[in-house]
């Protein structure tokens, strides 16, 4: 992208401006990238939990909670690691000019829905259909 665009401080996309415009970009891209930042964040300090939590425990219990608190937390972790090559595909397709349009159909995504899911890339009605095929090959 070019120069950033200054966005007014309460500013939400809207169905009355150009879809995917340069200040819909803008939302976009601060909305992104403050999401990662903020994973980044919170994944440095598990990594620094998780370094402060290798002592000694006086007992068996002691060890199995934190082996299992470990677990969980890293399992966690390997979700944020997903949710952030997400993240980093929807910041590339928002400077490519493909974010925000529908992989299966081209059509734009509802703005309610890449506000609430910034990292879509289906339509509500494309998703509900891949969610569909998905439990007809599951379930039979």
């Amino acid at each position: 992208m070019a120069k950033p665009i200054k966005l007014p401080r309460n500013y939400k996309p809207s169905e009355d401006e150009k879809f995917m415009g340069a200040r819909q970009k803008a939302y976009f891209l601060n909305k992104l990238t403050t999401w990662r930042d903020e994973i980044v964040r919170l994944n440095r300090e598990t990594v620094s939990h998780l370094h402060d939590d290798t002592g000694k425990h006086p007992d068996a219990a002691d060890r199995a909670t934190s082996e299992a608190d470990r677990a969980l937390e890293l399992r966690a972790r390997d979700r944020q690691r997903k949710l952030i090559e997400k993240i980093e595909s929807a910041i590339e397709r928002i400077e490519n000019g493909t974010y925000g349009y529908c992989e299966e159909t081209g059509e734009p995504i509802n703005l309610k829905r890449l506000d609430a899911r910034p990292v879509a890339t289906l339509s509500v009605e494309a998703q509900e259909r891949h969610e569909r095929r998905e439990r007809v090959y599951r379930d039979g």
